[in-house]
C-alpha cells in the first residue's frame, strides 16, 4: 500500500505518541500506584499518587500544548463533533460526542486520564486552560485518584489476605 506522505506522518505521530502514553501510563498505575499504597497506606499513599498524578498530567498538558500536535488522537475526535458527510457511523459518532459531554468525562476519567479528559473537553486545541479547563482537570483529578486509590488499595488488601491465607493453609498440611 501506499498512503500519501501527510498520511504516513499522521500514523507516524499516533503511533510513537499512543506507544509512549501507555509506556507511561501502564507502569504509573499497575506497578507504582498500588506500591505506594501498599507501603504508605491508603490516605497517605492516596495523597501521595494524587500529587504525583497531578504532576505527571500537568507536564503532559505542557509538552502536548508546546509541541502543538495530535499524538493521541484527541484533536481528530474532537474534529467528529461536526461530522455530516454520508456515512451513518460518523454521523451516529458526532451525534454521541454532541450530546454527551458528562459522559464523556466519566468515561475519559475513570478509562484514561485527566490530561485526556481535560483535552477532549477543551474548547480549542494547544491553547492552554482556562478556569473552565482547570475545574474540569481538578475534578477529573479527584474523581480518577479517588478511584485508583480504591482500586489500588483492594488489590493490595487481597493479595495481602492470599499471601496470609495461603501461608496458613500450606502450614495445615
Amino acid at each position: 500500500m501506499n498512503f500519501p506522505a501527510p498520511w504516513k506522518n499522521r500514523v507516524a505521530v499516533l503511533a510513537v505518541g499512543l506507544t509512549a502514553n501507555k509506556l507511561i501510563d501502564w507502569p504509573f498505575n499497575y506497578i507504582l500506584y498500588p506500591g505506594i499504597i501498599y507501603f504508605f497506606g491508603i490516605w497517605w499513599g492516596g495523597l501521595i499518587m494524587t500529587f504525583l498524578s497531578f504532576l505527571l498530567c500537568i507536564m503532559i498538558i505542557w509538552f502536548y500544548d508546546w509541541s502543538k500536535k495530535d499524538w493521541l488522537g484527541i484533536e481528530t475526535i474532537k474534529a467528529m463533533k461536526d461530522y455530516e458527510g454520508g456515512h451513518s457511523a460518523g454521523r451516529m459518532t458526532s451525534w454521541f460526542l454532541r450530546r454527551s459531554e458528562p459522559v464523556a468525562f466519566l468515561f475519559l476519567t475513570f478509562w484514561y486520564d485527566p490530561f485526556i479528559a481535560m483535552a477532549y473537553l477543551r474548547r480549542g486545541a494547544y491553547n492552554g486552560m482556562g478556569a473552565r479547563d482547570w475545574r474540569i482537570f481538578l475534578a477529573s483529578l479527584l474523581l480518577g485518584n479517588f478511584y485508583w486509590i480504591l482500586a489500588s488499595w483492594l488489590g493490595v488488601s487481597l493479595l495481602e489476605y492470599l499471601w496470609v491465607r495461603g501461608g496458613s493453609l500450606l502450614r495445615g498440611f
